[in-house]
């Protein structure tokens, strides 16, 4: 099981050293698995996308901001409320299978750049959407330049799927083989230490001093893999060894 504190202060060294990659390293960082991340990572689960969308009040004309859009993991769940979106993209990969997976949804709109190069529109935006790509953003400009692309009462929608884990029993089985083969695996978070990242996300919105009224809300979600498609997840993660990548996907 993960310590905690040792855990958190280690995360968050991940987390700003990946928000201060060079821009071009992190426009090129998902493209080795690109074609399985769509498939491959959990989406969102219907009633969370139902409550961010009722709690930020939006009806269908709305127009939403997407930063990190990826191959449309949470655009095609939006896009069929009707909502006119500008997804970010810097990914050329990502660009293209989201333009795939949102053609029938002509009011989407992917955009092949960084939100660092994006021009701002400012106050054009009732929301903006991040789902797990929010701390790709450079804390310079993660949350001030969000806030001056929305309207006047906007709202700032934050999606995270954390690492899928598989129940503790399960993960003492495979412990063995995460050892020998992706040691990263070989560390067990459980569900108190996935609480804490998120704390910590809402803590850094807060200290923004941005945005006001947060709501967190939780939905512990049981995903079935196949073999095949389990090790196709694995290959998607940031923390796997470059040495147990080419062995997941001999």
């Amino acid at each position: 099981m993960a310590d905690t504190p040792q855990f958190m202060q280690n995360f968050r060294q991940d987390i700003n050293a990946r928000a201060s990659m060079d821009l071009e390293q992190r426009r090129t960082w998902y493209s080795p698995v690109a074609d399985v991340y769509y498939n491959a990572r959990p989406h969102y689960p219907k009633e969370l996308i139902d409550r961010s969308v009722a709690l930020a009040q939006l009806d269908s004309d709305a127009s939403i901001l997407e930063v990190g859009c990826g191959p449309g993991n949470a655009t095609v769940a939006f896009a069929q409320f009707g909502f006119s979106m500008t997804c970010i993209e810097p990914n050329q990969d990502f660009y293209h299978l989201a333009q795939h997976n949102c053609d029938r949804y002509p009011k989407v709109t992917i955009c092949n750049t960084s939100f660092e190069e994006w021009q701002l529109e400012a106050k054009q935006f009732n929301a903006v959407l991040g789902a797990n790509s929010f701390h790709w953003i450079p804390p310079e400009i993660r949350y001030t330049k969000v806030a001056s692309a929305m309207c006047d009462n906007g709202f700032l929608i934050l999606l995270w799927n954390l690492t899928p884990e598989p129940k503790y029993e399960i993960y003492q089985v495979l412990e063995e083989v995460y050892q020998a083969y992706a040691p990263s695996f070989a560390r067990y978070d459980g569900a108190e230490v996935q609480a804490e990242v998120l704390r910590g996300f809402e803590q850094e919105i807060l200290d923004s001093n941005c945005f006001q009224e947060l709501v967190v809300e939780q939905t512990a979600c049981e995903v079935t893999y196949s073999i095949d498609d389990y090790l196709k997840l694995l290959i998607t993660l940031h923390r796997v060894e470059p040495q147990a990548k080419e062995l997941l996907c001999v």
